[in-house]
């Protein structure tokens, strides 16, 4: 399924989303490390709660079928996932195999037969791993969720 931006779309199954939550705008990890310049942020904004207002822990869940609206894709499947070893030695046995196994001597051809099928495994893994679409779909309750794969969702009612 190819998803479009403005498509409207349901969660195609629950999702629960935990860790750590950083406020829209709030830098998680501040790069300056000099403590004799920082500025208390309770004390200029009046707040004693004890509570570090950029980073809470928590977790989210969200129910299958909940819907919203495609607002951006990302395509990476144009990008190239570097292959393994044994991934390229697959593909240029089986390059091999179909160009040429019909004239080989059926040892030769058994040999090439179990070595492609020996490399297989790693070459399933490696289509695995290739980049997929991803989304950034906001649903109707404003959660957005970004860089998600296009998997978790499926086409709603328009």
């Amino acid at each position: 399924m190819t998803l479009e931006e403005g498509l409207r779309v349901k969660l195609a199954r629950d999702l629960r989303l935990a860790g750590a939550l950083v406020a829209a705008g709030d830098d998680p990890m501040p790069m300056d490390t000099d403590t004799d310049t920082d500025i208390d942020s309770d004390a200029e904004t009046g707040s004693d709660d004890g509570m570090d207002d950029a980073v809470v822990g928590g977790s989210l869940s969200l129910a299958s079928g909940t819907e919203g609206t495609v607002e951006r894709v990302h395509d990476h499947r144009d990008r190239e996932v570097p292959q393994s070893h044994g991934a390229r030695e697959y593909v240029r046995l089986k390059s091999l195999l179909d160009d040429f196994g019909h004239q080989m001597p059926p040892e030769t051809l058994r040999q090439l037969e179990e070595r492609i099928g020996s490399l297989e495994p790693e070459w399933i893994a490696h289509q695995g791993r290739q980049l997929r679409m991803t989304v950034r779909v906001r649903l109707d309750n404003g959660f957005v969720l970004d860089d998600v794969h296009e998997d978790l969702f499926t086409v709603g009612d328009a």
